[in-house]
């Protein structure tokens, strides 16, 4: 039996992978056509730095680690290999000028949710934890896209910011990894509280 479950949990991690890869592999020919070879290194530099460069970017990704972590297998995994791959769809969508409404609001909205989430230790069944996350990864992604630096490689901006997105779940995954005790599990709780807390500041200056 559980054997069977760590199969269909490694079945569907390389299924995402592949997913992601031939999304990449479909896209290229779009993104080199857009933009210029020589803006590679800046495109992929910038890319890196882009999540980085917003606090509330930063607190959402963090906390998409925290609560993977929290749930355990298979989420552990499903969620922040779910996240970039979304997240470069969205991405997509903003370097080919695509509209999508409110983007910033919806940021802000996913670190509160996210750091409910995490807060409450909620444990929704899988499918819908992955929806949630993917959906807010379309306005991380989107943010990211429209924000491609004049003249620089749309492929290797995509690129960086995937990496640093992977990072920073990463990170929250690591952190995540003192629920095993009863400390732990109320600091993460306290974690999810000032992620929520945070978001809520974001969104009374945007609405201010």
């Amino acid at each position: 039996m559980i054997g069977d479950h760590r199969t269909h949990a490694a079945f569907s991690a390389r299924a995402m992978i592949r997913a992601a890869l031939a999304m990449v592999v479909a896209l290229w020919p779009v993104l080199a056509w857009a933009h210029a070879e020589q803006g590679r290194a800046a495109g992929f530099l910038a890319g890196v730095h882009h999540p980085i460069s917003g606090l509330d970017h930063v607190l959402a990704m963090i906390s998409v680690g925290l609560w993977g972590a929290q749930l355990g297998a298979p989420a552990i995994w499903l969620l922040p290999v779910t996240f970039p791959v979304v997240m470069a769809m969205g991405g997509m969508l903003g370097l080919l000028g695509v509209h999508l409404p409110g983007v910033e609001i919806g940021i802000i909205f996913s670190g509160i949710v996210l750091g409910l989430t995490v807060f409450a230790e909620w444990r929704p069944p899988m499918g819908l934890a992955a929806a949630i996350v993917g959906c807010f990864a379309v306005f991380h992604g989107h943010a990211h896209g429209v924000e491609l630096p004049a003249g620089a490689s749309g492929l290797t901006y995509s690129i960086g910011f995937v990496m640093t997105t992977g990072t920073l779940h990463a990170v929250g995954i690591g952190i995540g990894v003192i629920h095993r005790w009863g400390w732990g599990r109320l600091a993460l709780r306290a974690s999810g509280a000032c992620v929520t807390t945070a978001g809520l500041f974001f969104l009374w200056k945007v609405l201010a």
